[in-house]
């Protein structure tokens, strides 16, 4: 087969797949809607921790779980989501709500879309459980 179809048939398949993955739906962003859906993605993650409370933010991107270990944070990475513990975590305000610093080189640092009144409670809710 010469080389210029082919490359056009990659480009074609390639951008034919990129095309189908958007229409079913499989390139929106994971979202927190319920505390269930928070607990559901904590649990797989760290299958053993008693989960004793969820708070969700307002943009359904990330929750504040509170576990028997101490806080964390379960948040939305693309389609997917992930979650850390934020025992020896620095928490700072931004402009845009909350930076979290972790002791953890897979996730260094965690930007948190919040409200003015989500990144106080969350930042008293974690600074009660250290």
């Amino acid at each position: 087969m010469p080389l210029d179809i082919l490359i056009i048939l990659v480009v074609v398949g390639i951008a034919g797949i990129a095309v189908l993955t958007h229409l079913l739906g499989l390139s929106k962003p994971k979202t927190f809607l319920t505390e269930a859906q928070a607990r559901t993605a904590w649990l797989r993650e760290f299958p053993d921790s008693t989960v004793t409370s969820v708070t969700l933010c307002a943009s359904a991107q990330a929750a504040l779980i509170m576990t028997q270990a101490g806080p964390g944070i379960v948040w939305a990475m693309g389609a997917d989501s992930t979650a850390r513990l934020l025992n020896g975590a620095t928490i700072t305000a931004a402009e845009t709500g909350l930076t979290v610093i972790l002791p953890d080189y897979g996730a260094p640092r965690i930007s948190l879309r919040l409200t003015p009144d989500e990144a106080l409670l969350w930042t008293n809710h974690i600074g009660a459980a250290a």
